[in-house]
């Protein structure tokens, strides 16, 4: 049976009379998207399977009511007014705000019934948050993972732990990926009651890549029928070896995959170190990224363009870096951004890079465009509970299904290419890039605080929700960081919603002023008194309370962030906007000096990101069982890291000796 679906651009014959466990062949080689996930809606209908199944149903994003987001801000953006005039100017511009922004409330109601198929926020969203934004992505855009050590690994005469390593992983990578590609992935579901969330993005995290271009990047996805190859880089030169039996789409068995890795390392110590390097092309400003795009296509012509879509169009990028970190700072600093010896061996703008070291130590950084991070953490969590060992289990228990192919061939992509293209532009696109990207590396920092004092499990023993009693321990710290409480921002997945992705979570609040403000710039180290413990106890009890529920109101789309966003997106042209958004204490709140995010996963030993302005910090963390990790990063000149690590241990040690005093009979009533 052929059914016949008119898309943006055209009309697509679709066979739909596929098996469960087929890759379907795709009309075209490749999707071109400009952040709309309206286009590319009609790939999930072709692909079917689990993974797809319940898109139909998902509800679709709210619009607030305009009193309800005002009642959620005010207590957000009041505990940072520096002035008692700052306040009630923000009050008047509120009791304004309804007035001022009904019209802009009935456009945006207008737009959600325009979206009938999709989110009123995602074209804006993906657009004006990221594929508009002309920053490097590197630092900026990206976020990176760490993965824990694979315990079968033993490097042997034959075989290194980066290969042994890197083969695993790409036999683990080409099982979820056909999942993935057939639709077969079991769908997210998440909370008590198992609630669904959108599958949309799980169409650009394999044969992906970000491209540049001026002013507006663009999204490709490839053909993973037609596409069935992987990228390796090493020593900053990239090749293409065959991940999947082009057949079936299974992997290649174990052994066949670490020859070919074998190859890679070998092919790359045979090149001249003085061969020009493309990969730091794609760390620059996007602009200079789509210039150099550009000149390297009208000077290679059809070859350059040929070893471009190479690359763009493999399954995910495996980066064999000549490096051995040991600690967790060492794979921060290298799996961030690469450092300035192995960033020439990344390619920024595909969706998914896997970093492997000689020692086999093993990351993971996402391209962020077109998927937030939990379609990302899901295939990691697959992908690091194959081992190597499991994966040689597989290769020879399942040989009616793991099957080689006869003599994978390894190609270097941009050999041909850059014999074609002129020496001296060469050389002038490398060097620009080059100190762009020095310059974006040694002006940042990152730095690992591995908090020892306790995890969860001291945190739900004396009463508290962890995510909540962290953060208001990273309250407790910046707000001594900074000398008062500054805009913090924690993301809240918002995919139980047609096409959502995210909405913030303020970590701001009038009880964790109350809070804060109790404990002080500095500790007292009065809760020997107990009326002070307790009233202490009491606060940090009242902060955790209203943090959980606004994290819950975020999660149901009734944040204030994204609604107040698209009400400012559309006044028209002569229009004023309501006073409310050029409030001084507005635009405070709303500038994200701390941008937290929480990731906890007992194979990841670390994760990150870049800060969101030039002031202030990026937190991420992780709450394990009975210890927690942050990585902080920051502006060098800032200075912030490193103090922000030790108030952070401060305060939440001081938060222990608070609430031990009075654990043991809050145990005794879970």
């Amino acid at each position: 049976m052929t059914a016949t679906r008119i898309v943006r651009g055209g009309i697509v014959q679709m066979d739909n009379s596929n098996t469960a466990n087929e890759i379907r062949p795709w009309k075209t080689k490749m999707i071109e998207s400009r952040g709309d996930y309206r286009e590319e809606t009609f790939l999930e209908e072709y692909i079917g399977g689990p993974l797809y199944a319940i898109q139909p149903q998902m509800p679709r994003l709210p619009v607030p009511s305009i009193q309800d987001t005002l009642d959620r801000f005010l207590p957000t953006a009041l505990p940072l007014a520096r002035t008692t005039q700052e306040a009630e100017n923000l009050k008047e511009a509120c009791l304004k705000f309804p007035e001022q922004a009904q019209a802009l409330q009935e456009r945006l109601v207008a737009r959600r019934n325009e979206f009938k198929d999709s989110s009123w926020l995602q074209l804006w969203w993906n657009q004006m948050g990221y594929l508009q934004v002309r920053d490097p992505v590197v630092v900026n855009v990206s976020y990176f993972f760490s993965f824990v050590d694979d315990p079968t690994i033993h490097a042997t005469p034959l075989s290194t732990p980066n290969v042994q390593r890197g083969a695993a992983i790409l036999f683990a990578t080409a099982e979820f990926r056909k999942l993935v590609v057939t639709g077969q992935l079991p769908p997210e579901r998440v909370g008590k009651k198992k609630t669904p969330i959108c599958a949309t993005a799980y169409k650009y995290l394999f044969n992906a890549c970000r491209i540049p271009c001026l002013e507006q990047d663009v999204y490709r996805i490839y053909d993973p029928s037609r596409f069935t190859h992987s990228i390796v880089a090493r020593k900053g030169h990239f090749f293409s070896i065959e991940l999947v039996h082009p057949q079936t789409g299974n992997p290649l068995p174990v052994s066949q995959l670490e020859d070919q890795l074998r190859e890679c390392i070998a092919m790359a110590d045979s090149l001249p170190f003085s061969r020009k390097k493309l990969g730091l092309l794609t760390s620059q400003n996007r602009d200079d990224c789509a210039r150099a795009r550009q000149a390297l296509l009208k000077a290679g012509g059809v070859t350059m363009e040929e070893a471009l879509e190479k690359l763009e169009s493999g399954a995910i990028l495996l980066n064999l870096d000549d490096e051995a970190p040991v600690s967790r700072q060492e794979c921060g600093e290298l799996f961030w951004t690469g450092g300035l010896k192995s960033g020439e061996n990344r390619w920024f703008d595909k969706s998914i890079q896997i970093m492997v070291t000689n020692n086999g130590k093993a990351g993971l950084i996402a391209e962020h465009s077109m998927m937030d991070g939990m379609p990302v953490i899901n295939f990691a969590n697959y992908m690091t509970s194959v081992t190597y060992g499991k994966a040689k289990r597989k290769s020879i228990q399942q040989k009616e299904k793991i099957v080689a192919i006869p003599n994978p061939t390894v190609h270097d992509i941009f050999g041909r290419a850059l014999a074609a293209c002129d020496p001296t532009l060469l050389e002038g696109l490398e060097s620009k890039a080059w100190k762009a990207f020095q310059k974006l590396i040694t002006d940042h920092v990152l730095h690992v605080q591995s908090f020892q004092g306790y995890g969860s499990t001291f945190i739900k023993q004396s009463g508290f929700p962890p995510d909540a009693f962290i953060q208001v321990g990273m309250q407790l710290a910046t707000y001594r960081l900074f000398g008062e409480q500054v805009g913090t921002y924690e993301a809240t997945q918002v995919r139980s919603f047609l096409h959502g992705r995210t909405e913030v979570t303020r970590g701001v609040s009038l009880e964790s002023e109350a809070f804060v403000k109790r404990m002080s710039l500095r500790p007292k180290r009065d809760e020997g008194d107990p009326s002070v413990r307790q009233e202490k106890i009491a606060l940090l009890r009242k902060a955790t309370t209203a943090h959980a529920k606004y994290t819950s109101l975020a999660a149901k789309a009734q944040g204030v962030d994204r609604h107040l966003m698209g009400l400012s997106l559309l006044a028209e042209d002569g229009e004023s906007l309501p006073d409310l958004y050029s409030d001084e204490l507005y635009v405070r709140s709303k500038r994200w000096r701390s941008s937290t995010s929480n990731l906890s996963h007992p194979r990841f030993n670390l994760w990150g990101y870049g800060e969101v302005v030039p002031d202030g910090v990026g937190l991420a963390y992780a709450i394990l069982p009975d210890s927690c990790v942050f990585n902080i990063t920051a502006l060098k000149v800032t200075a912030y890291t490193d103090k922000l690590a030790e108030l952070l241990e401060e305060a939440l040690l001081e938060m222990k000796e608070l609430v031990a005093g009075s654990s043991s009979s809050t145990r005794s009533k879970l």
